[in-house]
């Protein structure tokens, strides 16, 4: 039987073809090793997905988040909770952007991954993909919160029955390991319109509310805790201002100090971005101590 030869042309060629087709082909998905890593994103990839280690996490204390005292006593006692193996809640935490939300998550990683604490974040439209999430994690040793932040559905969305399901103890219910945080500028996660009371009732002098609103109501009403987080007044913007700054000036090992230069400068800084947050206050004191720092090291 004649042997088969291939000649150098056609070679070269095969080896063109397998070249493209290594490029188009997903890449093999490594297995995450959690005792190391922390943190991972949910990313989508066809029709399904997989979990991307996050290689460093946000050096965010739970001491630098300033004038949500309360809220963080809570959501870290329910985390403690959690992982303590005793019975916690899934969470809402919603209200005013650059309250610390999303920060406080964070920062909840920060301080207790060493005790088994990993955090998997997933975007809102990736919610679909529940299920697939929780197989991977649902025999690993660790307690996983899976964190979407910044929600908002429309009612009817996949993600939003899928979540709901979720949340409501059904067949795709995640494992004692799982907690969900999510984060939303919503109380209620759906927009609410002025319509939606038209279907309200009174009965023996009870309000009784209309079938939209209760719609919005069932979902929200699936986390065990809702967290509210709510605008700061200028006297509380401030004061976390104020220790910001002092903050700050600490670390750059700084003899500056909060003055009345500095809450003049606070209070036109809040006017001029409209919005008297945590996140703002911070802002502020970066720009300032920064500012005024470079100014002295010029100036000498």
């Amino acid at each position: 039987m004649p042997s088969l030869t291939l000649d150098a042309a056609m070679v070269e060629q095969l080896r063109r073809v397998l070249t493209a087709v290594e490029q188009v082909l997903p890449k093999p998905v490594p297995v995450i090793d959690w005792t190391e890593t922390h943190a991972a994103n949910w990313r989508r990839r066809g029709n399904g997905g997989y979990l991307d280690p996050v290689p460093e996490i946000e050096a965010f204390h739970l001491d630098d988040l300033l004038g949500i005292d309360e809220q963080k006593r809570t959501v870290e006692e329910n985390t403690r909770q959690f992982l303590a193996g005793l019975p916690a809640n899934n969470t809402l935490l919603w209200g005013t952007r650059g309250t610390g939300k999303s920060s406080l998550v964070r920062a909840l990683l920060h301080s207790y991954a060493p005790q088994g604490l990993r955090v998997i974040q997933v975007d809102k439209d990736d919610l679909i993909h529940l299920p697939a999430i929780v197989d991977e994690i649902k025999r690993q040793p660790y307690r996983f919160i899976l964190f979407s932040d910044d929600v908002s559905f429309e009612t009817g969305e996949s993600s939003y029955k899928m979540l709901k399901s979720a949340l409501d103890g059904s067949v795709y219910a995640p494992p004692e390991n799982v907690l969900i945080y999510v984060t939303s500028n919503r109380r209620h996660l759906l927009p609410e319109y002025e319509s939606d009371n038209r279907g309200a009732m009174l009965v023996n002098n009870e309000i009784h509310h209309g079938e939209t609103v209760e719609e919005k109501i069932s979902l929200s009403g699936r986390f065990g805790l809702w967290i509210g987080f709510h605008p700061f007044s200028q006297d509380q913007f401030l004061e976390v201002a104020r220790q910001w700054v002092e903050r700050l000036c600490q670390r750059n090992g700084s003899t500056l100090r909060w003055n009345e230069e500095a809450r003049q400068a606070a209070i036109l800084w809040g006017r001029q971005k409209g919005d008297h947050s945590g996140r703002i206050a911070l802002q502020f004191a970066n720009q300032w101590v920064g500012s005024t720092l470079l100014k002295q090291g010029t100036n000498n």
